[in-house]
C-alpha cells in the first residue's frame, strides 16, 4: 500500500497562512484518511526582543492589504500596529504550538488558532510570552507545564528539527505543502481561492 503524508509547513505569525486558513480547511476536509497530514513549523523569524523597524512595519502592513485585496474575505485588525509594540520573532509563538501539542495532539491547531486570531483579528502581541500563556490560559493547559516549557531546551530543539526538515524537502516559502509517498515527493502548488485546483494535485 503506498503510504502518502501531506507535510503543511507553516508558521503561526506568517500571514500569508492566515490568508490560506479557509482554503486549507476545505483542503483537508476533502482529502481521504488514507493521507497523514503533518504540520511543520517553518520558524519566520528567530528570537529577538528588539522593536521592529518602521521599515519593516510599513512592509507588513503592506502586505496585508495585499494578502486582503488578494484573498476575498480576510481580516486584519490594523490596530495592532498603534497598540503594540512589534517584533519581528515569531519563534516564541512556534514554541507556543509545540508547548502545547505537549499536553495533547489536539491543543497542536488549538494553540495555532488562538495565535492567529490573537494576531490578526484581536491585535495582541504573540511575540511575547505573557500573550502566549494567556492564549494557553484560553484553552484550559496546564499553565505551570506550558510555561515551563514554552523556553525549554527540548522545545526549542524541536523547533529547530522542524526548521531543518522544511529545508531538507527544499521549503523556502510559508505557506508550503509537500505530498510525499512511495513514488517521492511532489510539490503542491498553492491557490489561495481555490481550493479544488489542490485538491486535483494531491489526488492526481
Amino acid at each position: 500500500m503506498n503510504s502518502q503524508t501531506l507535510y503543511y509547513v507553516y508558521d503561526p505569525m506568517c500571514s500569508w497562512c492566515w490568508g490560506f486558513e479557509k482554503t486549507w480547511l476545505q483542503v483537508k476536509r476533502s482529502l481521504p484518511k488514507s493521507i497523514t497530514i503533518k504540520y511543520i513549523l517553518g520558524g519566520l523569524a528567530p528570537d529577538s526582543k528588539e522593536i521592529m523597524s518602521d521599515e519593516m512595519r510599513q512592509y507588513i502592513q503592506a502586505n496585508w492589504l495585499k494578502i486582503q485585496q488578494s484573498i476575498p474575505g480576510t481580516q486584519f485588525n490594523f490596530d495592532f500596529w498603534k497598540h503594540c509594540s512589534p517584533m519581528r520573532s515569531t519563534y516564541p509563538a512556534c514554541r507556543a504550538v509545540i508547548a502545547a501539542k505537549n499536553q495533547g495532539l489536539e491543543y497542536e491547531l488549538s494553540m495555532l488558532n488562538a495565535i492567529q486570531n490573537a494576531y490578526y483579528l484581536q491585535a495582541k502581541n504573540p511575540s511575547k510570552d505573557l500573550t502566549l500563556i494567556e492564549l494557553a490560559h484560553s484553552l484550559n493547559l496546564n499553565i505551570e507545564q506550558f510555561t515551563q516549557d514554552l523556553n525549554s531546551t527540548v522545545t526549542h530543539q524541536q523547533l529547530l528539527d522542524d526548521i531543518t526538515l522544511a529545508k531538507s524537502l527544499r521549503i523556502t516559502s510559508f505557506p508550503s505543502l509537500l505530498l510525499s509517498s512511495n513514488q517521492g515527493d511532489k510539490p503542491i502548488t498553492i491557490d489561495y481561492n481555490n481550493a479544488k485546483l489542490i485538491i486535483n494535485q494531491i489526488l492526481a
